[in-house]
């Protein structure tokens, strides 16, 4: 789960137990399209980012994208690194 990153049916069931600590979006290597990560632990816990099942990071190619799938999952917000 875990390892590589967190895939989405894993995070909605997390979110609904009210487990996400933290999420931030941030660029993908410095390219254009965004990410999602999130801390499940405590300030010293790393961020952990969202896969799809077939990659190991999920990328989206604008924050309005990123913003639905949050909203869908049931994120009520994100930080975003610029």
């Amino acid at each position: 789960m875990i390892g590589e990153g967190i895939q989405e049916d894993v995070l909605r069931a997390l979110v609904e137990q009210h487990a996400v600590r933290e999420c931030l979006v941030a660029k993908v290597d410095g390219g254009p399209d965004w990410g999602l990560s999130i801390r499940l632990g405590g300030p010293n816990s790393r961020l952990v980012p969202v896969r799809s099942r077939r990659e190991k990071v999920r990328t989206w190619a604008s924050l309005t994208a990123v913003g639905r799938f949050a909203d869908g999952i049931g994120l009520r917000g994100f930080n975003v690194e610029l």
